[in-house]
């Protein structure tokens, strides 16, 4: 049996840990003592799409948990560095995997180990309850590719794990254009939703009037195409279609940065939006959009203080 570590309790790391513990050894890296007690003592709850309790060992510390094969790092873009340099000098032979949004996520962590390491991005998403409790909304699935000293079998293998516990997953031989649909999709929709307090709706594809919110988002994302363009990736998605799809579903989504500009929590901006203007710079691409939103989500921040 595959011995598993989330490092990262929050939302998604719940939803993969819960999963994967009906298949595998799992157990949960934390960041209050509170919470790897709970975890412990009450187990994992998932709602919504699935409806289940599992039991798994919790910690704050590496020290206190078994070594595994795969480690998860599924903590929020703006944890990663933190989390990464608590994992420094524990488990060398483990293969660690990110999942974090934007790009340039596994980079971090190879700064802090010589570890084996997968890239991917996920698309599933859900509501936390409380630190036992996460709700399961959307069923979507999570591309995985070769990263440091991996090749597509050990991305192969990861996916395997994740669909035999219930998740959706697919492997790559090369992630950049999952990874630059995402990025794309993510910096778009994170920032608007944050910025109008709208969860992702129809209103995110409405293109009928000439002030609708749709022209605002195409804009966007027609600027992260020719970025992506510029970096000679062929997207592996259109990302307008993506979003046209998500509006359909029928029950609105909230976006982390949303969430996250509502709790006046600092945002994923520099690793999404800033990621993406990043490369537009170094690719001479001019993104005005996306500079104007990355302008404003940090001037929001700095509102809070």
């Amino acid at each position: 049996m595959a011995r598993v570590c989330v490092a990262g309790a929050g939302v998604i790391g719940s939803l993969f840990a819960a999963h994967l513990a009906r298949v595998a050894d799992v157990s949960a890296l934390t960041r209050r003592e509170e919470h790897a007690a709970s975890l412990r003592e009450r187990g994992l709850r998932v709602s919504g799409r699935a409806d289940f309790t599992v039991s798994l060992d919790a910690a704050t510390d590496p020290d206190a948990l078994p070594e595994p094969d795969l480690v998860i790092a599924a903590c929020k873009g703006t944890d990663l560095e933190s989390l990464a340099a608590r994992l420094e000098r524990h488990w060398p032979g483990a293969l660690v995997m990110t999942v974090q949004n934007g790009i340039g996520a596994d980079g971090v962590v190879a700064r802090h180990g010589d570890w084996r390491i997968l890239a991917a991005v996920t698309f599933m998403s859900g509501t936390r309850h409380d630190d036992t409790h996460v709700r399961y909304v959307l069923d979507t699935a999570t591309w995985i590719g070769p990263g440091r000293d991996t090749t597509v079998d050990d991305a192969e293998w990861a996916a395997e794990l994740l669909r035999s516990s219930g998740l959706k997953a697919e492997a790559f031989p090369d992630l950049r254009p999952a990874q630059w649909s995402k990025l794309i999709f993510n910096a778009t929709v994170n920032t608007v939703a944050a910025l109008t307090g709208l969860p992702h709706d129809l209103h995110f594809a409405a293109l009928d009037e000439p002030n609708d919110l749709g022209h605002l988002v195409k804009g966007l994302m027609d600027e992260g195409k020719a970025v992506a363009a510029a970096a000679g990736v062929e997207l592996g998605e259109d990302p307008w279609e993506m979003n046209v799809l998500a509006t359909q579903r029928g029950s609105a989504h909230y976006p982390s940065m949303l969430e996250d500009v509502e709790a006046h929590r600092r945002t994923e901006i520099d690793m999404i939006t800033g990621a993406l203007v990043r490369e537009a710079r170094r690719f001479g691409v001019p993104v005005p959009l996306h500079e104007t939103m990355e302008r404003l989500i940090k001037a929001k921040e700095d509102s809070w203080s």
